[in-house]
């Protein structure tokens, strides 16, 4: 642990951020197996779109880096496609 104030604040504010991103990176995994699962189902749809919802949202807000979310959400309409 550091002795220096600003990194003893430093070191409590990525905490907090780790926290919430896990908390994202999570969601994000469970939106898209949900979307996956329901491939042939009247849910897809909903499912899909709230998948790329999360993933657009999560790339917003510096969770993943927006490549990341298009490459996800490319791999995720490849999959749903392929299931058709």
């Amino acid at each position: 642990m550091a002795n220096i104030k600003s990194q003893k604040k430093r070191n409590l504010t990525n905490a907090k951020r780790a926290e919430r991103n896990k908390a994202v990176k999570s969601e994000l995994k469970t939106r898209v197996k949900t979307a996956v699962n329901a491939a042939d189902t009247e849910q897809a749809d909903e499912a899909l779109r709230m998948a790329v919802k999360r993933l657009d949202m999560a790339a917003a807000k510096g969770v993943i880096h927006k490549n990341q979310a298009a490459r996800r959400k490319s791999r995720l309409m490849k999959k749903l496609n392929a299931a058709d």
